[in-house]
C-alpha cells in the first residue's frame, strides 16, 4: 500500500514505536490493537501568525523593512497532540467551537503542515471537509466528478465505472451535463459528498457534513458511512452531535483549547463532555 508522508519522512510501519500517551488518554480501541497503523500524531502543534496591523500596507512594509514593526503574535489552535489510529477504527472528535477540531482534520488531510511534531498517514485519504470546494462554476456535473475524483486518487477508468453510482447517490442524474453554476449549494454539497464516499479510501475524514440535503438524504449519508465503516475503512468523524458520535464511533478524542483532554470509550468521554458543557 502506498504511503503519504505529511511531515518529515517517518514511516508509520517502520518508524519508532508509538509515543506513550499521558494518563488521561487511552491507546487504540480493543479489538484493533493487532491492526496496522493508519495515522500517527507525535507531539503535533500548528501555529499561525496574528498581526495587530495590516502587514501589506506600504507604511507597514517600510516599518518591517526597517525593523520597527511589532512582531506578529503566535496563535496555536492545537499543540502537543499525540495519538495513533489503526485500520478499521472509527474515531470521533468532539469539542466546543475553537477547540482545534477542524485544524486537526486539515493537518491529517495534508491541507496544511504542522509547525512542530510529526504526522504520518498511510493510504488513500478522502476528506469530507468543504464539500464542493474546487468546483468551477462553468464545469458540468460530469466534469466536476472527473476533476474531483482525480484529485482524490481515482483513475480515469475508475471514475468512468463509478460515474452512474456517484450521480445516482447524489440524486443528480438529470443534471449531469448542466454547469454547476446553476446548482444550489445543497446540490453541490451532495455531489462533493458522493464523489468522496465512492473513492474506496483507506482513511475517510468527515467534518460536520451530515447536514447535507433533507432528512432522507442525511439518513442515506449516514448509512453510507456505516457501510464504509463495515468494510474496514478507517474513519475520523468530527461532529457536535453526541448521539451520532455515540452511535458510530469506537473511540472518541475530546479536544479543549487545542489540547487532547480525553481519548477513550465513547460513552465515558461523551458523558463527561456533556456534563462539562452543561
Amino acid at each position: 500500500m502506498s504511503e503519504l508522508e505529511l511531515h518529515p519522512s517517518e514511516s508509520v510501519a517502520d518508524g519508532p514505536p508509538p509515543m506513550e500517551l499521558s494518563s488521561n488518554t487511552s491507546a487504540s480501541s480493543e479489538g484493533f490493537a493487532s491492526q496496522p497503523l493508519i495515522v500517527r500524531f507525535a507531539d503535533v502543534g500548528k501555529s499561525f501568525r496574528r498581526f495587530d496591523y495590516q502587514p501589506f500596507l506600504l507604511r507597514n512594509l517600510l516599518l518591517r523593512i526597517t525593523g520597527r514593526a511589532h512582531k506578529p503574535r503566535e496563535f496555536w489552535p492545537i499543540r502537543h497532540i499525540s495519538f495513533d489510529i489503526r485500520r478499521g477504527e472509527t474515531v470521533g472528535v468532539i469539542g466546543q467551537n475553537g477547540s482545534g477540531k477542524s485544524t486537526l482534520l486539515r493537518l491529517m488531510a495534508g491541507a496544511c503542515y504542522p509547525s512542530e511534531g510529526v504526522i504520518s498517514v498511510r493510504g488513500r485519504v478522502a476528506p469530507l471537509l468543504a464539500l464542493g470546494a474546487g468546483f468551477h462554476p462553468d464545469m458540468t456535473g460530469r466534469e466536476c466528478v472527473e476533476v474531483n475524483g482525480t484529485a482524490l486518487g481515482l483513475t480515469r477508468d475508475e471514475i468512468r465505472d463509478r460515474m452512474d453510482q456517484i450521480l445516482h447517490f447524489a440524486e443528480l442524474v438529470d443534471f449531469l451535463d448542466t454547469p454547476v453554476r446553476y446548482y444550489s449549494s445543497g446540490m453541490l454539497a451532495r455531489l462533493g459528498f458522493s464523489v468522496a464516499v465512492h473513492t474506496d479510501p483507506d482513511l475517510l475524514l468527515v467534518d460536520e457534513v451530515l447536514s447535507v440535503g433533507d432528512h432522507s438524504f442525511q439518513q442515506k449519508c449516514l448509512q453510507r458511512i456505516q457501510d464504509i465503516r463495515a468494510s474496514g475503512t478507517t474513519i475520523l468523524f468530527v461532529s457536535h452531535d453526541a448521539h451520532t458520535v455515540r452511535q458510530i464511533c469506537d473511540r472518541v478524542l475530546w479536544l479543549r483549547d487545542g489540547k487532547l483532554l480525553r481519548d477513550g470509550d465513547p460513552k465515558i468521554v461523551l458523558d463527561e463532555y456533556i456534563a462539562t458543557i452543561g
